[in-house]
């Protein structure tokens, strides 16, 4: 084991989708953000990171350079496409013996299930540790969709258990998240850590002059129902017409939702605001900067979020979030401070929150100020501390197992 304050080498797995994607293409979310920027703070301070991802394209190398100390390397698994988020459980046998090739690593963090399912065990048959993040955690479908993702293939549901419970170390987004693994999967609290985001805050800044106008509302998003669009179309839908802006939809639809998009279409149709729907596609970095700070407010109607990064950059943007009160969402937003977190989803509610904002300018202000200071807490350097000091914990002999109180602030 090396010593926790020399330089380590790190493989961060993420087997279904790559974080070199555009967030909002296909599978890519605010995972793949997390898993590039971690990456790329640690290995400023002098880490060597190895991110492992299937190939979906014959287009893609064997290895691409992200950032210097970050290299991401793509595996064959499964056919060179890409393929539904659910057939991923298919490829985990195949993807652990192309990872058994690699390394050698000091260790293995994985991200998702599917992750942890191939490096689980090529972890102990090395005798490093393994790391574990859910990003997402799945629910019973006898219970409400507010309580999580469903399972898309048969073995997620024990497997995420299987994970949180064999697993060196958890590491959660928010304490939401945290009480998620405990509870849902029986995760020892012990080896559970909460190591918050970062965001860019020189990317994603204010803008210069606040925006006039009815101007436009942003949700941006994989498309999938998951993430409540049609909520956001109705709630737009139900502000007064002198108040209501149009509404950009910034994120494409994964293949497990072909059709989705047409739903939207169609349900903005039937509310008579097909016009002032703007369907943009997934963003650049810095295009999705550039749409949220010239946003009047972003709109997050998420069933589950294990955090909710959008509304994080939003808030570094300067702009004011209405969020469902779901999961994470809550540590994200601070009601009243930041944004409005709305316990409903009933439309009007939503467009109750949205009018509230829009119709007063000192409120949105306000608003607006607050957000991007407390953002401004929040930055990759200080996410990536965190989750060293929880691999630190684990490589340390005779602590193993003993997180640190500091990546749980």
């Amino acid at each position: 084991m090396p010593h926790a304050s020399t330089p380590l080498r790190i493989a961060l797995v993420s087997l279904h989708t790559s974080p070199g994607a555009e967030p909002g293409s296909g599978d890519a979310g605010g995972m793949n953000v997390v898993v590039r920027h971690q990456a790329e703070a640690m290995a400023s301070l002098g880490h060597t990171v190895d991110i492992l991802t299937r190939r979906s394209s014959f287009e893609a190398p064997d290895d691409q350079q992200l950032t210097p100390g970050v290299t991401l390397r793509f595996l064959d698994a499964g056919p060179a496409e890409p393929v539904a988020k659910g057939d991923h459980e298919a490829f985990i046998d195949e993807f652990r013996m192309r990872l058994a090739a690699l390394g050698p690593y000091d260790l293995i963090h994985s991200h998702h299930w599917f992750s942890g399912m191939a490096a689980l065990p090529l972890a102990r048959q090395r005798g490093i540790p393994h790391v574990q993040s859910f990003h997402s955690i799945a629910a019973d479908e006898s219970t409400p969709l507010s309580a999580g993702e469903r399972a898309e293939s048969a073995g997620r549901m024990a497997g995420e258990a299987w994970l949180a419970r064999e697993s060196d170390a958890v590491v959660a987004i928010s304490e939401a998240e945290a009480d998620t693994v405990a509870e849902r999967l029986g995760g020892r609290p012990d080896r559970i850590a909460v190591v918050p985001p970062g965001v860019d805050g020189a990317l994603f800044h204010p803008a210069a002059e606040a925006p006039q106008g009815r101007g436009y509302a942003v949700v941006a998003a994989r498309l999938q129902p998951l993430k409540g669009l049609d909520l956001a179309i109705e709630a737009i839908a139900a502000v007064p017409g002198p108040l209501r802006p149009d509404l950009v939809v910034a994120g494409d639809a994964s293949s497990d939702f072909d059709g989705y998009v047409e739903e939207l279409r169609t349900l903005a149709a039937g509310h008579g605001i097909e016009a002032g729907v703007r369907f943009v596609g997934p963003q650049s970095r810095a295009n999705l900067a550039t749409l949220l700070r010239g946003a009047r407010v972003v709109l997050i109607p998420s069933h589950s979020e294990t955090f909710g990064l959008v509304a994080l950059e939003a808030a570094a943007s300067g702009v004011p979030v209405v969020a469902a009160a779901a999961g994470g969402l809550r540590e994200a937003v601070v009601h009243g401070e930041t944004g409005l977190v709305v316990d409903s989803r009933d439309p009007a509610d939503w467009a109750e929150a949205i009018t509230t904002i829009l119709a007063d300018p000192g409120l949105a202000r306000r608003l607006s100020l607050a957000a991007r200071e407390r953002a401004e807490h929040f930055d990759w350097p200080r996410s990536s501390v965190g989750l060293l000091a929880v691999y630190a914990a684990l490589l340390r002999p005779g602590t193993a197992g003993v997180l640190p109180q500091l990546a749980s602030a």
